[in-house]
Order: C-alpha cells, then sequence, then structure tokens
C-alpha cells in the first residue's frame, strides 16, 4: 500500500511536471527544458557498486530482468580546491596528480598490499591481524600523508566519517577490495553502475516481480492507519474505511511516526544543466566526493551526476546533485561548496528533509520500519539496512553467493 500515485515513496523518480509541481507548486516548467516525460529525476540519487551488496540481492531476487544498467563514466574526490580522479589501483596511485612522487610509491605498496590481502592465506597479512590493527596503524606502517588517507577513507573505502580510523582495518580493506574489483568489472571509469531511467525503475521491478508471485500493489491509498490488537501486536492496515488484515508490517518512517526518532537532517540541491560537470573529462555520469575535512566540515558532500546516457534528461541535458547532512537550517549555503563545482546551472532546487530510525521492538509489535535514506550518492548504508530487515522478519541471513554476471548483459547494451 502506498498513499502516493507513484511507485517508490521517497526513493522514486519524477518527470519534469511533477518535478516543478513539487518544488515549484503551481508554475510551469520553462519549454525550453523540453519534454518533461524525457525526465527521471531520482528524489534519492544513489549509485550501485557493480560487485556490492545491492547488484547481489537484485541478481539473488531475479528482478535483474526486469531492468537494464549501464556504467557510470567517473569516480571523483575533492582535494585542496580540486576535483580529482579517484586512484584506486597501483597504476592509478602512478598516474594521479593528488600525489607527489614518493607518495604515490607509498600508495601504491598500499593498494598492493590491499589487492593481495587474503584472509585467509596469512602470507599476505605481512604479520598483522587486521580484525585488530587499526585503519590508522595499519595506513601509518605505509607512511601515507594526510590528504592521501582522506581520499582512501572516504571516496575509495566509503566511509561517511573518520570513524573507521579507530576501528579494526578489516572492515576499511574489504571496502577497498570491493572497489577495485567492482572498477576491474567494467573497466570503465569508475566502480558503479545505474538504471537506464533512474532509479525509480528498481521499486518498479520489484512490483513487477511481486505480481508474478501473486503480490498486490496498491497506490494512491490516502491515510494508511496501522491496527493494534491489545497487546500491541499489527493485525492490519487500514485507507478509505478498508482494512487489509496483515500479521507483519514493513515500512518507511513516515507510517509509523510514533516509534521512530529524528537522527538528522539531509540538504541537497537539484540541478538541470546543458553540460557535464567541469573537471571530471566531460563524463555523462559522475560522481564526486567532497571529504569533511577538505571543507572544515562534520560530514562528507556528495555531487551526483547522470543525463541523457542513462535516459533521464532529454539529449544534451544533465541532471547534478549535492547533498550532505545538514548542519545549519540553511542548505543554499551549506551546499554551497559542491554547487560551485557545477558550473552554470539552467534551473536550481533546493530541498531539506529530517531521517529517522525506528525505536520499536519488532519482536513485540511486527512493524519493520526502515530508517531513512542517508545523503551518501551510493547504496552502501542502505543495503545493510535492507539486509538487516530481512533477517529480523525471516530469521535468515540472505545468501549473497550469486553469479555477479548475471547482471551483466543488461549492463553492456
Amino acid at each position: 500500500m502506498d498513499r502516493n500515485d507513484y511507485y517508490g515513496g521517497e526513493s522514486t523518480s519524477l518527470n519534469l511536471n511533477q518535478l516543478w509541481k513539487k518544488f515549484r507548486g503551481e508554475e510551469k516548467a520553462p519549454a525550453h527544458l523540453g519534454s518533461s516525460r524525457d525526465y527521471n529525476i531520482d528524489m534519492m540519487p544513489k549509485f550501485m557498486m557493480a560487485n556490492g551488496k545491492l547488484v547481489r540481492v537484485l541478481i539473488h531476487t531475479d528482478v535483474t530482468k526486469y531492468l537494464s544498467f549501464k556504467a557510470v563514466d567517473g569516480s571523483y574526490v575533492f582535494v585542496k580546491g580540486k576535483v580529482q580522479k579517484v586512484p584506486a589501483t597501483p597504476m592509478e596511485a602512478f598516474k594521479s596528480p593528488l600525489m607527489g612522487i614518493f607518495e604515490k610509491r607509498r600508495a601504491g605498496k598500499f593498494f598492493s598490499y590491499v589487492q593481495e590481502y587474503d584472509e585467509k592465506d596469512p602470507k599476505t597479512h605481512d604479520g598483522m591481524d587486521l580484525r585488530r590493527v587499526t585503519t590508522k596503524d595499519l595506513i601509518a606502517k605505509f607512511g601515507l600523508g594526510e590528504d592521501t588517507i582522506d581520499f582512501i577513507g572516504h571516496a575509495v573505502a566509503l566511509h561517511c566519517n573518520d570513524n573507521h580510523l579507530h576501528q579494526p582495518a578489516y572492515d576499511t580493506v574489504m571496502r577497498m577490495k570491493l572497489y577495485s574489483e567492482s572498477l576491474a568489472r567494467f573497466q570503465g571509469g569508475s566502480p558503479y553502475i545505474y538504471p537506464l531511467y533512474g532509479l525509480g525503475e528498481l521499486p518498479q521491478a520489484f512490483a513487477r516481480l511481486s505480481a508474478v508471485y501473486g503480490g498486490t500493489y496498491m497506490l494512491n491509498k490516502p491515510e494508511c492507519k496501522v491496527e493494534f490488537d491489545e497487546e500491541g501486536k499489527v493485525t492490519g492496515v487500514t485507507s478509505e474505511g478498508e482494512t487489509a488484515k496483515c500479521k507483519k508490517v514493513v515500512c518507511d518512517p513516515s507510517y509509523l511516526s510514533n516509534k521512530v526518532r529524528k537522527i538528522g537532517r539531509v540538504a541537497r540541491a537539484i540541478a538541470i544543466m546543458s553540460h557535464p560537470i567541469p573537471n571530471t573529462n566531460d563524463s555523462h555520469s559522475v560522481q564526486v566526493i567532497l571529504p569533511q575535512k577538505q571543507l572544515g566540515r562534520k560530514s562528507d558532500m556528495y555531487v551526483f551526476c547522470c543525463s541523457y546516457s542513462h535516459n533521464v534528461a532529454p539529449k544534451g541535458k544533465f541532471i547534478a546533485f549535492v547533498s550532505t547532512d545538514a548542519e545549519t537550517d540553511n542548505p543554499q549555503t551549506e551546499l554551497k561548496p559542491g554547487i560551485d563545482l557545477l558550473g552554470p546551472v539552467d534551473e536550481l532546487f533546493f530541498d531539506i528533509y529530517d531521517r529517522y530510525e525506528p525505536v520499536n521492538e519488532p519482536t513485540l509489535d511486527n512493524c519493520f520500519i526502515s530508517t531513512s535514506y542517508d545523503a551518501t550518492t551510493h547504496f552502501d548504508t542502505t543495503v545493510v539496512d535492507v539486509l538487516n530487515m530481512y533477517k529480523l522478519i525471516t530469521g535468515k541471513e540472505l545468501d549473497l553467493s550469486v553469479d555477479l554476471n548475471a547482471a551483466s548483459a543488461a549492463e553492456e547494451e
């Protein structure tokens, strides 16, 4: 059941008219932007790691047969006031302008260590137990500088803050391995993939798959009210006088606002442009991560861009997003470092929304509530939440050992 008249709730993709209605009310979109239906503008812009958990989930559920993916052109990081390509292999490290000649050698050795690391083979451990040694201590062994540590932690391992430096290095090393394996998979400029026609395709693909197995989707159901028995266990959901009976409810925080708490806010800018983001090698799709330290902030900023090459805009048009955890009440000022990287924009929209996490006990009320989407432009954090919910609901771990080539055919079209 969904209160909206479209699939996907907060993670839908809107056409131009829907976007205008959401942000500009009665005003009409200017004709020079082209046809409304040529636009598929994500409300939660995120790329997928090619070998990551989400792709494994999509293959496991066989939902890939309803989706077509395409590789993302570029992966960049903002360091010392400049946008630079993220180096993720020893060869790229040697070519990267991010580092001086000696730092390149040190980084190359570190990347080689990470690539060769195999938990089952002690010969690759260099005498270190990565489940005990902290990331900071591991990196110190290779003598890497502050800026290098910054881009590795935030743009390769995709950590959202610097807590990882004081935690066991195993997680960071595995994240780096995932990045380089995903990068190698398509021989492209980034480790990411993204569905043609935008992320709104994901919930629609699951809706189709659900219908095959007898599932029913009800859109446009206003005021969905969750019903409980005297013990506080869920019994059904009521809308427009009709109740759908059930034993368990899975929902986002907006449907059970008395069982969640606010954990922060996300500020986001959406830009429609007529050119790619400058300094990204004319990439038609790209992610730029601005690490917190580079901006003197507590949280990273993310720039995401896609275009007509992924069928989300008419030819010659690009959609860019800038997102971050809001640290003030003024998203325009806060997002300026990211917006400044975009160059001239045709239209700019600002959005700020609250993030929530569940505080209920699902074993008592049978309500399984997701955590709100964060500011990151990749699915790393969201998938962990989904897999945890799956385990809570079913009591089983989802088996993610799948043949990754099952998603390749569509990606290469």
